[in-house]
């Protein structure tokens, strides 16, 4: 118990010291042994390297995983040293329910069937991402958190323990250079014919007791010059270590490169193929555009349709003297047959109506050019 009162006390003189040192620094009253300047690039360029891989880091947490209650659930669960449960990323959820869908409007109609390919696509690029996600977190965060929760956190510990030595060092300075100047003074002769025999001796004797403080302070100063000097050599290779770091970040960087590429090459194919699947059903979409079979209409394909399309001479009509409106083409459009005019997205064009004509469709012309067009395909303008 003894022991331990007396380190506490000990400890606390330490710190106390230090306390006076640091607060005479800040205020200009006292000597500061500074760092010579490559040490100093070591310790700016450490703390460059911990501030940006922090915000590379968290932000790259931001891309993988944008859902901020996620993030934090995966932090807990790690910090538990539990696994994280599975669930289905949002590409998955939204192909799953496009199958769903397409099973209760049913899987042999146009819409559904479309449903089930998109969402069967939507489910693979979920799972590509899934494995993207692990690939980077491992390739790319887990070596920088390494970084920032292991040899910063060394580094960081070091610097301080270098910092108490450096303020014990210029205590140790400061106490010697008190002990000299106090010598000093008690060293100077007295004046025989003025002073007493009695201070004489006095005088004598704190000569010596103040050369003895010298000696001391002398031995103090050397013991914490020897151990600043070694803990200022560990921290000065351990702060060196930062190019080994930044290679290593370098290397992880070209990986998580790689893994983004390749997540988007895949991504690119899955929706090639699917628009290659879905390209082959042309006909839903150029006969009628707007035309959908819930509202009972005809079909382009309906023998209803083509009387009337053959009994309506596209050549001999005639733009009426009123009622004609210009109209801004919204998509590419190829016409099917002679009857009709092909369209360019943002181009205007005049349209009118006829008697006897499918509602869904106006006639276009283009100067010279005339033809039928469908009316989805428009913007009409006032």
């Amino acid at each position: 118990m003894d022991f331990n009162v007396k380190k506490l006390a000990s400890d606390a003189g330490i710190f106390f010291t230090r306390a006076i040192q640091f607060t005479g620094e800040k205020f200009g009253q006292v000597e500061k042994t500074e760092l010579d300047a490559h040490f100093e690039n070591l310790l700016s360029r450490a703390d460059s390297t911990k501030n940006w891989t922090e915000k590379i880091f968290r932000q790259t947490e931001v891309l993988l995983q944008p859902n901020p209650s996620s993030r934090i659930e995966e932090f807990l669960y790690e910090k538990l040293d539990r696994t994280v449960p599975s669930r289905p990323n949002n590409e998955e959820l939204l192909g799953h329910y496009m199958q769903d869908a397409a099973k209760d409007f049913g899987p042999g109609t146009p819409y559904g069937s479309t449903l089930i390919k998109v969402g069967d696509c939507e489910r693979r690029l979920g799972s590509v991402q899934r494995e993207f996600l692990q690939t980077s977190a491992i390739g790319f965060l887990t070596p920088l958190r390494n970084f920032l929760e292991g040899d910063w956190r060394t580094i960081s510990k070091e610097r301080r323990l270098l910092e108490n030595r450096r303020l014990d060092l210029d205590s140790c300075k400061a106490r010697l250079k008190k002990a000299k100047l106090a010598e000093s003074k008690a060293a100077a002769v007295p004046d025989f014919q003025e002073t007493r025999p009695r201070n004489y001796v006095l005088s004598a004797s704190a000569s010596a007791l103040w050369s003895e403080e010298v000696d001391k302070a002398e031995h103090e100063l050397r013991v914490a010059q020897t151990e600043f000097d070694r803990q200022a050599e560990v921290t000065r290779l351990l702060l060196e270590g930062i190019s080994s770091t930044h290679v290593n970040h370098l290397r992880c960087l070209h990986e998580f490169v790689e893994a983004q590429t390749a997540y988007y090459k895949q991504c690119h194919l899955h929706m090639q193929d699917l628009q290659k699947e879905l390209d082959r059903f042309p006909n839903v979409f150029a006969g009628n555009p707007g035309h959908s079979m819930a509202s009972g209409g005809s079909s382009p394909l309906d023998p209803a349709s083509a009387v009337e399309t053959d009994t309506l001479k596209i050549e001999e009509v005639q733009a009426p003297a009123t009622g004609t409106r210009k109209a801004k083409v919204l998509y590419d459009y190829d016409a099917a047959d002679t009857s009709e005019l092909s369209l360019l997205a943002d181009e205007l064009i005049t349209v009118y109506t006829v008697p006897g004509m499918d509602s869904d469709w106006l006639v276009g012309e283009r100067g010279n050019q005339k033809g039928k067009v469908p009316v989805t395909y428009l913007e009409l303008l006032s």
